[in-house]
């Protein structure tokens, strides 16, 4: 009998760190259910394109209820606006906000229960080196420091139903979103490791996050740093 494919709701698969992710898990076995706005750009018989505005609060909770009981929730799905006090934009602390924490929250409200229930289950969220702190990222950092506290929050609550939650929080990234012309006013710090970090080396981190083998490691932020925290 062939074995039933593990089942992960990845957001942000049509680029970027999001997509490395799909295709780490997909090569790895996992059936995939990308939740994202933009165009899928994976075809592969376990890829389950899902479009969806995860800004929009009541479209983020029925696509989550609709892709069904799932193994693993990645948060992989992402935008950066920069600004300096003196210059910050509400519209792009409450769209940062949107998307990294409130359709996280909507999303974990409904998956991790269901995998605590099912006795298993993991939770990878993408946080950010920047969530120490930067200048001009003020709003960013806030929104990506929240994942880790939601993280070790949740963590607590499911720990003894055999679901862990954690926070990937990479350097500088290798993707499209250091082109955005929103944030061209504040060009990305090298880590000391010399070259940005590749979106496959974060996606590798996190496909072990989701295998048996990481199951003693929970509430965890983990930085994948290029020596940038030494």
């Amino acid at each position: 009998m062939t074995p039933v494919a593990q089942r992960a709701i990845v957001t942000g698969t049509s680029s970027g760190i999001g997509q490395a992710i799909a295709h780490r898990l997909l090569a790895d076995g996992w059936r995939v259910i990308g939740f994202d706005l933009a165009p899928a750009h994976i075809v592969h018989e376990d890829f389950i394109p899902v479009r969806v505005d995860l800004c929009d609060a009541a479209a983020t909770e029925a696509a989550t209820r609709a892709a069904g009981v799932a193994d693993a929730l990645v948060h992989a799905a992402g935008v950066l606006r920069v600004g300096a006090l003196g210059a910050l934009a509400p519209e792009d602390g409450s769209l940062m906000w949107r998307l990294h924490v409130d359709a996280l929250t909507r999303m974990a409200d409904i998956a991790v229960p269901a995998m605590a229930q099912a006795g298993r289950g993991r939770v990878v969220m993408v946080g950010s080196r920047v969530s120490r702190g930067m200048p001009g990222r003020s709003q960013y950092a806030a929104s990506k420091a929240a994942l880790v506290a939601l993280a070790r929050s949740w963590a607590a609550e499911v720990v003894a139903s055999g679901v862990t939650v954690n926070v990937v929080s990479p350097a500088a990234t290798a993707t499209a979103m250091l082109d955005d012309p929103a944030r061209q006013s504040a060009a990305p710090r090298l880590p000391p490791l010399g070259r940005l970090i590749e979106p496959r080396e974060i996606a590798a981190l996190v496909a072990y996050l989701l295998s048996p083998e990481a199951a003693a490691i929970t509430g965890q932020d983990i930085q994948i740093c290029g020596g940038a925290s030494l």
